[in-house]
């Protein structure tokens, strides 16, 4: 026997070797396809959002005002002077946007809490079984699907001084006001504003917590009610806990939501919101397209960027710890 006939591979010419190359093809064909779907939308959300972040982020940097709008490349670099013009406190603009941030963020909590309170207390209730159960059902998801636009223009008008429905009920029928009310200027847009926001954003609340209380075994309810356990007991031992990892999610998508909502405060008010209700995502606009200011308007929409992935990211940090705490 030579040299090179030792040398010389084995070959496995079984039927089963032949069919390997053919399974680990098929099989990186299974694996890449649904990253091949994913592709067509992965590119629009790059187009429609993230290139528009950096064009952004870009403005933020430069003194574009309305004298460089025809070509805005042409600005003139300004570093971080729009954003010192924004976080200058003691200046009007800095103290404009420090107040308008103020209001958003107490107006964000309280709608958050009142869209969890009623959306929870109104899922609780519709886990038992009445007639009718469904129509109600359906009644509570007519503000979430309603348009935006359509339910909010129904609320202007609802909230006119002279021939209002909201002033025809307290002052005329109720008696509970001296005279009508002004609810889309004054201290009183306020609570117009958290009023419209509570009232389109509760039914999602409800929705997500009812789908969350499918998940809990009955045989848990029925086992605390032999015990002696009332109904407040068992929301508080059993439905609450239960309900931590949906409301966890809830609670941020509600906040992320409230705290960037646009479209209630400008169909609401019009472009010139009131000082009360000077929300921030409003502000930014006025700071932009208003006064003609995009370098400035972008400063700020980066900074309530920054703002909120860190409150995001504390939020995520800190109920993790607490599932990991409760798990142990």
């Amino acid at each position: 026997m030579t040299t090179t006939a030792l040398k010389e591979p084995v070959r496995d010419t079984s039927p089963g070797a032949a069919r390997e190359p053919r399974r680990r093809t098929g099989r990186i064909r299974r694996v890449g396809l649904p990253y091949l779907l994913l592709l067509p939308a992965l590119l629009l959300e790059l187009l429609v959002h993230l290139v528009p972040m950096a064009i952004g982020i870009v403005m933020s940097f430069k003194e574009l005002t309305q004298f460089y709008i025809r070509d805005w490349g042409s600005a003139p670099w300004s570093g971080f002077g729009n954003y010192k013009v924004s976080v200058d406190f003691d200046a009007p603009v800095g103290e404009a946007l420090l107040h308008s941030f103020f209001v958003t963020v107490g107006f964000t909590l309280l709608s958050v809490a009142l869209c969890w309170l009623i959306g929870t207390a109104a899922a609780v209730f519709m886990q038992d079984t009445f007639r009718g159960r469904g129509l109600l059902r359906a009644l509570f998801l007519v503000p979430y699907a309603l348009p935006v636009y359509a339910a909010v223009i129904t609320w202007v008008f609802m909230f006119q001084h002279d021939n209002g429905l909201v002033n025809h009920v307290l002052h005329d029928q109720l008696h509970l006001t001296d005279k009508p009310s002004f609810w889309l200027i004054g201290d009183n847009s306020f609570y117009a504003l958290l009023t419209v926001s509570v009232w389109k954003g509760w039914p999602f609340a409800f929705l997500i917590v009812m789908a969350g209380l499918q998940n809990i075994p009955r045989e848990l309810y029925e086992a605390a009610a032999l015990d002696g356990a009332g109904m407040w007991q068992q929301i508080r031992r059993i439905t609450l806990p239960s309900l931590r990892p949906v409301n966890q999610v809830l609670v941020l998508v509600l906040f992320l939501w409230t705290f960037n909502d646009f479209n209630t405060p400008y169909v609401l008010f019009g472009k010139a919101a009131p000082e009360a209700a000077d929300l921030i995502s409003v502000h930014i606009y006025q700071a932009s397209f208003v006064t003609w200011n995009f370098g400035t308007g972008s400063a700020m929409s980066v900074l309530l960027l920054l703002f909120l992935l860190v409150v995001t990211g504390l939020y995520l940090l800190f109920t993790s710890r607490g599932r990991r705490a409760a798990d142990v």
